[in-house]
Formats: C-alpha cells, sequence, structure tokens
C-alpha cells in the first residue's frame, strides 16, 4: 500500500484537551497552509482564509470568547466563563477556516462552502502527514455573530471549523466506522 494511503487510513482526530506541544514551527505552519490552499476551486475565487491563533494570540481570542459567552449567559459561573477563555489554548496551534462563500455569477455557493471544507480537511490531513495530531471543531462561537465579530470575520464570513493542532503522547484511538454497504448503492441496481 502507498504512503499515502496509509496515511489517509490512519488520521485520527484527537481531543484538543489531550494535545501537547510543540506547535507547528513558522515553517511547518506555512506549509500547512500552502497544503490547505490547494483544494478545488471552481473559478480561483479562493472562497476561503484562515486566522492562525498561536502563542498569546489563542488567548487574547479566549477573552472574546468568555466575554460573549458572559454578555450572552448572565447566570454563567467564573468556572464556566473560564472554560470558555481557555478555549483556544488548550491546543498548541488553533487554525480557523474561514468561509467567504458569496453569490456569483456562474459559481454557486454551496461550491464555495465546500471548497472551505476540502480546505479544512486537508488542513487535518497536512498536520497528519506532518507527525502531528488534529480536531476539526466548530463550537457555539463559531456560529454567534457577536463572536465573529470579536474575532475579526467579515460581515458575509462564516466559520468552517476551528483546527486545532498539536502533538499526542499516545496513539489515537479508533472509532467505528460506516460499514460501506450501510451508506453505499449502486445506481442502477
Amino acid at each position: 500500500m502507498s504512503d499515502a494511503l496509509q496515511l489517509l487510513k490512519t488520521r485520527r482526530s484527537v481531543k484538543p484537551m489531550e494535545m501537547t506541544g510543540p506547535a507547528p514551527t513558522d515553517a511547518e505552519i506555512e506549509t500547512l497552509l500552502t497544503i490547505a490552499s490547494r483544494v478545488p476551486d471552481h473559478g480561483k475565487l479562493a472562497p476561503w482564509r484562515f486566522i492562525v491563533f498561536s502563542g498569546d494570540a489563542r488567548l487574547a481570542a479566549g477573552q472574546v470568547i468568555a466575554g460573549v459567552f458572559a454578555k450572552n449567559r448572565t447566570d454563567a459561573t467564573p468556572d464556566q466563563v473560564e472554560f470558555e477563555r481557555q478555549r483556544l489554548t488548550r491546543a498548541p496551534l488553533v487554525i480557523a477556516v474561514v468561509s467567504r462563500a458569496a453569490p456569483h455569477a456562474k459559481i454557486p455557493e454551496w461550491e464555495q462552502e465546500l471548497s472551505a471544507g476540502a480546505s479544512a480537511m486537508s488542513l487535518v490531513l497536512a498536520a497528519h502527514a506532518m507527525g502531528y495530531v488534529a480536531s476539526w471543531l466548530t463550537e457555539w462561537y463559531a456560529y454567534d455573530r457577536a463572536a465573529l465579530d470579536g474575532l475579526g470575520l467579515a460581515a458575509n464570513e462564516r466559520i468552517a471549523g476551528f483546527v486545532h493542532i498539536g502533538k499526542t503522547a499516545r496513539p489515537p484511538e479508533d472509532r467505528d466506522r460506516p460499514k460501506l454497504d450501510s451508506i453505499v448503492t449502486k445506481y442502477g441496481a
């Protein structure tokens, strides 16, 4: 089996709270983002962009998230607010994949959104290929307009996912996958 196929067969998500450092280097981050940019993109629109949260920027973004959480949940305990503040610090690196899908004369927005999803998946696979673990997540703040505004997204932008990247002390466990006979049909059969 080729190395590429083995890589695809062994990719697993790891919970950010199970990740450790070190984070990818700046050169590795550039490689990750270059690979994440090489996805199907009908019309060459680049209907996605990236926000890199590394170092102290993870906590600064957590301040935004915690502030919005506290405003939305006036009954929140200090522990709950602190939990939200630490959201992006659990992994050494977090990269947001931002969908910039917009109306276009020839390219449906759905195709543009799928391109953003492909970018997120390529980022996850590239991290795995570099010896890191990753987890592609969206949480409540990916859908909260005040949080998105605070994180610097434009009004027409949405989060395709927050990709958490780091190392892990133990190999990730596999989970049950769907049986092909339950998800595959043959047209005309």
